[in-house]
């Protein structure tokens, strides 16, 4: 296609990103910074900006560039040290119980690595190093096991509503 972008180039992201590669494509074609930035409505120092970082870079440079977000509080070498500190087992580090909870690898953390996370932000951790977050099952302590199998096997029968004739009909 002649003046325009080749059927391989991805379209533009903005109206914004579309002006500075339409701008590639002026200069290209011998025109003056100064035209291009009339042509454009843009002044000419940001012309000359996009021209610089696109023979420096290549006209890729022009296109949009996602902000890189903040850096993690954790690095690569203490993220990787988590599974191992994981396995050793909650009752390790002086919990009550083997469960994970996020609240608990959030204070795990604090302890090992001095790094404050939100239980939160740990479950969305634990995901990316594929550990299961836990929730406790919370029994009362004077809980009877062997009352409550009896009462759901003989007294909850005979309390359970029997559907009516009428009833059966309606589903029939």
């Amino acid at each position: 296609m002649k003046g325009g972008m080749s059927k391989k180039e991805p379209l533009p992201k903005d109206w914004r990103e579309g002006r500075r590669l339409r701008a590639w494509q002026l200069y290209q074609q011998g025109w003056k910074q100064k035209d291009i930035a009339e042509a454009l409505g843009v002044t000419e120092g940001a012309v000359s900006q996009w021209m610089s970082r696109a023979k420096k870079d290549g006209p890729g440079a022009l296109r949009h560039q996602p902000p890189p977000g903040p850096q993690p509080k954790l690095t690569q070498e203490q993220r990787a040290q988590v599974p191992d500190l994981l396995a050793k087992g909650a009752e390790h580090y002086g919990f009550r119980g083997e469960v994970w909870t996020t609240a608990r690898v959030a204070v795990l953390i604090k302890e090992q690595f001095g790094v404050r996370y939100h239980p939160a932000h740990c479950s969305r951790l634990l995901r990316a190093i594929r550990h299961s977050q836990q929730k406790p099952v919370e029994l009362a302590s004077q809980r009877n096991e062997q009352a409550i199998k009896t009462w759901r096997e003989e007294r909850w029968p005979a309390l359970k509503k029997k559907p009516s004739r009428r009833s059966d009909r309606l589903f029939l």
